[in-house]
């Protein structure tokens, strides 16, 4: 069997990492977004970022703006996702006593788009796994130790599945549990089917006639081909020191053995693009992008490096600059700040999976939002429902299909066809372009026309909820509770209520200028899959989740090659 080219199974069913650079998001917002707050407050909702490298950069290129506070709001379709970035995020602002500024950005390359890592970093996922696992269940110690992370708004059970995965992940046992070099060659096996002994030549075609195509030639033949060989993509060390699985890219899924619901554990992820993109193809020092002879002078590796480091140390210096203005706060009355993010305070919300179609129902968040960033792989999201949440005049940014290998370029001009369809749609209008195809579509909301009352041909707001009629209204006085005689009659049986006399009738009865007819549903939930042909997300299947993933289920384990079950056999099991 050989897999046909655009159908996107290389991309997998999670993703561990984006397929765009990191954003400063604050550039992507309107410059006169009316905020609230001293200092004014940024409010940002992220849709599958995956992996916190937007949050970081923003954070990093935070001191060029007028002092704001952010407050991200992250939105993924699996727990381990949500993991990874309490883990990096953690990472990113070890203070510099613990963690020097080379083996932090050594560790974060490592752990965020390494298959196998060195022993230290292993060690440094168990102990770090072990902490959260301690934290989560006592709310109080998470928020005191932990207080740039808000995990409030998940529900009990993901809560629960959340330990779950911190508890894998600090388990000893790493080898037998989470076998990645044999589940990876697993993976291979299934994307390439019988181009597997031809994969070396594969591995370059897509580098050289797609990536490079692209915009990405600085990504180097040699570190291209590791990756795809061992998933091996930073070796900055020798190559006999990664020896370890990365437990972080393990997932949960269901599948069916046999007759009977598996929970198993694989790797279900990206086998063709890599983690080159975020951080290796772009960078603000232009000097590592030079070329000699037709080549680049550095790789991506090497740039990701930098960036990385680079990215460390403004937030190393942010942090710095806040302890020293720290004891002239104190000297002048102020309240010394606590904030390990530095002089620019910020908070990372995590929300529920799934909750995108129903935070227009919540108040606090209609309206609310100045950017709206949506991956790729959730582009299906997109609907009027969310656009309510963005204030009007925010923008939209969403990642496009660029950089996935499988599409061809008409496919690529389809998906972004269908975004535009999408976001106008939701309420929003494209920002002109021209010249090459982008990474990102760019969009604005629609201003809102300022009218006293609604009409009834515009169509009610979204957000905009009935309103209730007055109390007194409501609540008859005690002499009209007991009805009269005739009225304790049964009713026919086509009547819904009994009749009341009028005088009853008004009483119970809110006057008609007080009650506002409730919202109509004006459109329906956009859930079709935005991509020609459904590579981007997995189809929808059985709800029921893995003991600590979203996950669906699969026709069986023989048809992936690639599952790793649980110790302890049939104890495992999902009835």
């Amino acid at each position: 069997m050989t897999t046909a080219t655009g159908s996107g199974e290389g991309f997998g069913l999670v993703a561990w990492w984006g397929l765009s650079p990191a954003l400063d998001l604050q550039a992507e917002c309107p410059p006169d977004a009316p905020s609230r707050g001293d200092p004014p407050e940024l409010d940002i909702l992220l849709l599958g970022s995956v992996d916190a490298r937007h949050v970081l950069r923003t954070l990093a290129q935070a001191p060029r703006w007028p002092l704001r506070r952010f407050n991200f709001f992250v939105l993924e379709n699996n727990l381990e996702a949500v993991a990874r970035q309490i883990l990096i995020l953690n990472l990113a602002f070890e203070p510099p006593e613990k963690m020097g500024l080379q083996e932090k950005s050594e560790t974060f390359l490592e752990l965020w788009g390494n298959g196998l890592v060195r022993t230290q970093v292993a060690e440094y996922i168990r102990a770090q796994s072990q902490r959260m696992r301690r934290l989560l269940p006592e709310p109080d110690d998470l928020a005191a130790e932990l207080p740039q992370l808000s995990l409030e708004a998940l529900k009990f059970r993901e809560r629960d599945s959340l330990e779950a995965v911190f508890t894998f992940w600090a388990a000893s046992e790493v080898e037998a549990s989470f076998p990645l070099s044999r589940l990876w060659d697993s993976r291979l096996r299934s994307y390439l089917g019988s181009r597997y002994d031809a994969r070396s030549g594969v591995s370059d075609w897509d580098l050289h006639m797609k990536l490079h195509d692209r915009g990405a030639r600085v990504i180097n033949s040699r570190e291209f081909r590791r990756w795809r060989e061992t998933s091996v993509a930073f070796e900055i060390r020798d190559a006999s020191a990664y020896q370890l699985p990365n437990r972080t890219l393990a997932s949960g899924r269901l599948m069916s053995h046999r007759g009977e619901r598996v929970a198993v554990r694989g790797y279900w992820g990206d086998v063709a693009t890599g983690p080159f993109v975020a951080f290796g193809i772009e960078s603000d020092d232009q000097s590592l992008l030079q070329t000699r002879n037709g080549m680049p002078v550095k790789c991506a590796g090497e740039i990701s490096q930098h960036n990385v480091s680079s990215l460390f140390r403004a937030l190393l210096a942010a942090r710095e600059e806040a302890s020293e203005a720290e004891p002239e706060a104190e000297a002048e009355g102020g309240t010394p700040g606590s904030d390990p993010a530095g002089s620019r305070p910020f908070r990372v919300h995590f929300l529920p999976l799934g909750a995108a179609p129903t935070l227009h129902h919540r108040s606090h968040f209609c309206s609310r939002f100045h950017l709206l960033y949506v991956s790729c792989g959730m582009v299906h999201q997109l609907s009027p429902e969310l656009g309510a949440c963005v204030a009007p005049g925010g923008r939209l940014v969403v990642e496009l299909a660029r950089y996935l290998v499988d599409l061809r370029a008409k496919q690529l001009d389809s998906f972004s066809d269908r975004v535009r369809e999408l976001a106008e749609a939701a309420g929003f209008v494209a920002e002109p372009h021209e010249g090459p195809p982008e990474t990102f579509a760019r969009f604005s909301k629609k201003p809102q026309p300022v009218s006293d009352e609604l009409q009834p041909q515009d169509g009610p707001d979204l957000c905009q909820k009935a309103k209730a009629p007055p109390l007194d209204n409501l609540i008859p006085p005690s002499e009209s509770l007991t009805p009269p005689s005739e009225a304790s009659e049964p009713a026919p049986s086509g009547l819904l209520r009994p009749a009341l006399p009028p005088d009853a009738a008004g009483m119970l009865t809110p006057p008609l200028d007080s009650v506002t007819p409730p919202p109509e549903d004006l459109s329906q939930l956009i859930d079709a899959e935005i991509d020609p042909l459904g590579m981007l997300t997995p189809p929808p299947g059985d709800p029921t989740p893995a003991p600590y993933g979203n996950s669906r289920p699969a026709p069986g384990p023989e048809d992936s090659g690639m599952l790793s079950p649980p110790p302890g056999g049939p104890a495992n099991r999902v009835p």
